[in-house]
């Protein structure tokens, strides 16, 4: 069988290098994240272990901890949770619908 993927509106953020240093344009749901201890679901935060300057990034979902790399999408998913995404996937995968 085959299936298509229902149309779902998200809520995606671009992290950038300066973006993760200046979270004024970081979104509410984004800073949430921030605040949540680093063992809850959810959570962004810093790689303590792989860090050299403390710019690493890493969001604790169900699956397992994933990094954020520079230029990658980090997208709030229909349940609220979030997750990276690559930036070429990102783009073949979603169309802006505005604000």
């Amino acid at each position: 069988m085959k299936y298509r993927k229902k149309p779902v509106v998200i809520e995606a953020f671009q992290m950038t290098g300066e973006r993760r240093w200046d979270n004024s344009e970081w979104p509410s749901w984004l800073n949430e994240a921030w605040n949540k201890n680093s063992t809850q679901e959810g959570a962004l935060f810093i790689d303590q272990f792989d860090n050299i300057d403390g710019s690493k990034l890493c969001i604790r979902t169900l699956e397992g901890i994933h990094n954020v790399g520079w230029g990658d999408y980090i997208i709030q998913g229909i349940c609220g949770e979030i997750y990276p995404c690559k930036p070429g996937i990102f783009v073949e995968t979603y169309e802006l619908v505005g604000e």
